[in-house]
């Protein structure tokens, strides 16, 4: 990465900023905003989350808001409710007091001497989320948004259910912020009261995981946030990011769609971060881009980039499989509109002899109970691009399903979009899930996940309201895939793999479901696009600010390995996550946080499923430390979910709580 430390205007930080609420709660912020600001104001952009500006993201937040601010910007990021050094306590997310508070933030900033009255917000996942949903509430001197790594749509297309089915990184979602929510302000800004503000954080944040599962069905609390319920209510321009192997590309399509506001969209190879930090790579030079669109709608300026297509996405050439990728070749296409004119539906039908996309092939019902073991080779819901997180060869996912295959392709064959399995089948138990994968079979047999589905069948008509299967009768779903641009090569294979399970992403259903398909009333459609119309240039490598002076007693490190006991048939997945001791030498504070999943399940029995997540967070300085614990495991029986979790915090030696929940959560067609 090029480091660019030139701007056109000097800049100067205020570390500590406290932002007053209606009610008289006090928000922490830190700003960056060029030194002249006060004489020359400047638009302001506001990054609102709740990952503490004062060391957890000041890593990152170093080399990004430096840099637009010496590009005529102030830069806010802002602590929210409950989180680093603002008051109060943090409930769950993305509540109303949370986006109430943004709108104040925002009315506050505009009023400033040192912004002009403009502002912009900006955010990768839930600064990205919560971004989308302020905008909805359209404050006055918003006018421009940049969401990166975000949904519109909270129970359909996020970390929590898809398809209906309850994923696993639900859990391990739930028990990343269950830290979090654990760390205490830092006392070098709000002073004695911290050890206050901190109990207050210990007691009343409470399980959110237990919150969240008990809203299987896309009710009014999953509607809340999720803007497409009224698309209309957006009304300021909208900049749309992700990757490949982000959770949340498929809500870059639907803004650039639906969006009546002016709306541009970017979908790279990348996981679930910054296209300047993008992994896999090509990562690209994003603060130019963001600085085009911040001056096309905070300055006025005719920056040119709205007269550039409106969708821009990667085209990813094969690769062979592996669970991490450093880059991932490919070129760059543009899309005039979304649905796009370049992109044909093609459907291809399904054989009993295991052929896809033939003619007139063998029709025959075709019945699979898949091992639990299917879904050990696909890594995460949302991939952080660290080893392991990425799907690896299906092969051996391809054994406990049923799979469907082209002949070796004649020419090069693109899609760009989502595809979708129109799948006609029958049950034998009342609740049933279903997973489905795309892969690029190379002619030596290696098979690359390309997309994937899931659905809970017994939401087929509602998410809303779901209702159970009749054993033995015919139903016909579409299984919809998430979206991807991809090339297959000539000579490769495209598969398809159906399977009843795909856990540790998706939670098995209490009993083994043998699914009887119906090949010839079932087919896989594919969003075919030629590879080389609307190609477009490469970006410019990524470039940044000066990077945070830190350094790490204990360098971050990543593992993922998947073992089975040869006696029992055991699989487990552990995780860990280690992201370092680091130590910010300006403020001689050290932080480190170490993660540890576990998954595990017994072949052929769906209730032996467990998952069990701990996360050891530690802050100090000479003469202050606090450690907390967390711990979340999960388990189920046929009729509830059962949630044990445990909280301990100190303060140097002293154990300042030591908490415990043990609940049980209806099972609701899951």
């Amino acid at each position: 990465m090029k480091i660019d430390t030139d701007m056109p205007r000097d800049v100067r930080e205020l570390e500590h900023v406290e932002i007053p609420m209606p009610d008289g709660t006090r928000l922490a912020a830190r700003i960056w905003m060029p030194q002249d600001a006060a004489a020359r104001p400047v638009p302001a952009i506001l990054e609102y989350i709740p990952y503490r500006k004062n060391d957890k993201t000041l890593e990152r937040d170093a080399a990004r808001a430096p840099w637009l601010a010496g590009h005529g910007y102030a830069y806010v990021r802002l602590d929210i409710r409950g989180t680093g050094e603002s008051d109060g306590v943090m409930t769950d997310e993305y509540t109303d007091i949370e986006l109430q508070d943004g709108c104040d933030a925002i009315d506050w900033i505009a009023a400033q001497e040192w912004c002009d009255g403009g502002v912009g917000i900006v955010g990768i996942s839930w600064g990205g989320f919560n971004g989308l949903q302020i905008a909805a509430l359209r404050p006055p001197a918003l006018k421009a948004v940049v969401t990166i790594c975000s949904t519109d749509d909270r129970y359909a297309d996020d970390i929590h259910y898809m398809g209906g089915a309850l994923l696993g990184d639900q859990l391990s979602w739930a028990s990343v912020m269950f830290g979090i929510n654990t760390l205490p302000p830092d006392p070098a800004h709000v002073g004695a009261r911290w050890r206050e503000m901190w109990e207050a954080r210990l007691d009343h944040s409470g399980l959110w995981l237990e919150e969240w599962m008990r809203h299987p069905t896309r009710d009014a609390f999953w509607k809340h946030g999720s803007i497409c319920e009224n698309w209309d209510d957006v009304e300021v321009p909208v900049y749309a990011v992700s990757g490949w192997a982000d959770g949340y590309c498929n809500s870059v399509f639907r803004l650039v769609q639906n969006l009546r506001s002016p709306a541009k969209g970017i979908v790279g190879p990348w996981s679930h971060k910054y296209p300047y930090l993008g992994a896999p790579g090509p990562a690209i030079d994003w603060l130019t881009e963001e600085t085009r669109w911040w001056d096309q709608w905070l300055k006025g300026e005719d920056t040119g980039i709205m007269d550039e297509p409106p969708l821009r996405l990667f085209l990813q050439d094969h690769a062979e499989p592996r669970s991490h990728y450093d880059v991932r070749e490919g070129h760059w296409i543009t899309e005039p509109a979304w649905p796009s004119p370049n992109v044909t539906p093609v459907p291809y039908p399904l054989g009993s002899d295991g052929s896809l996309g033939t003619e007139g092939a063998p029709d025959a019902p075709l019945t699979i109970t898949s091992p639990l073991w299917t879904g050990m080779q696909a890594g995460k819901w949302c991939s952080y691009a660290h080893p392991g997180d990425q799907p690896g060869d299906q092969r051996r996912d391809d054994a406990g399903s049923l799979t469907f295959e082209t002949a070796p392709l004649e020419a090069d064959l693109a899609i760009a979009g989502a595809a979708a399995l129109t799948l006609t089948f029958r049950v034998d138990r009342p609740v049933a899930q279903v997973a489905v994968r795309l892969m690029d079979v190379a002619p030596d047999g290696a098979a690359t996940r390309v997309s994937y589905g899931l659905l809970n069948l017994n939401h087929r008509d509602s998410h809303e309201a779901p209702e159970t299967l009749e054993p033995g009768k015919d139903y016909k779903v579409s299984v919809p895939f998430k979206h991807v641009a991809q090339i297959f090569r000539a000579g490769h294979r495209i598969r398809l793999g159906l399977s009843t399970s795909y856990f540790p992403i998706a939670w098995p259903v209490p009993e083994a479901v043998r699914l009887t398909v119906l090949p010839a009333e079932s087919s896989l459609t594919l969003p075919l696009r030629e590879a080389n119309v609307d190609t477009a240039p490469d970006f410019d490598p990524p470039r940044a600010g000066a990077p945070l002076d830190m350094s790490f007693e204990a360098a971050p490190k990543a593992e993922w390995t998947v073992t089975e006991d040869r006696d029992t048939g055991r699989l487990t997945i552990e995780v860990r996550d280690h992201e370092g001791d680091a130590v910010i030498s300006a403020q001689e504070f050290r932080h480190s946080a170490e993660g540890r999943e576990i998954y595990t399940i017994l072949p052929g029995d769906p209730l032996s499923a467990e998952g069990e997540v701990t996360w050891i967070h530690e802050m100090s300085r000479e003469d202050w430390k606090v450690r907390t614990e967390t711990d979340t495991r999960l388990t189920g029986d046929a009729t509830h979910f059962r949630i044990e979790a445990r909280l301990r915090a100190w303060s140097g030696g002293e154990l300042v709580r030591d908490l415990d929940w043990d609940v049980r959560v209806p099972r609701v067609m899951s």
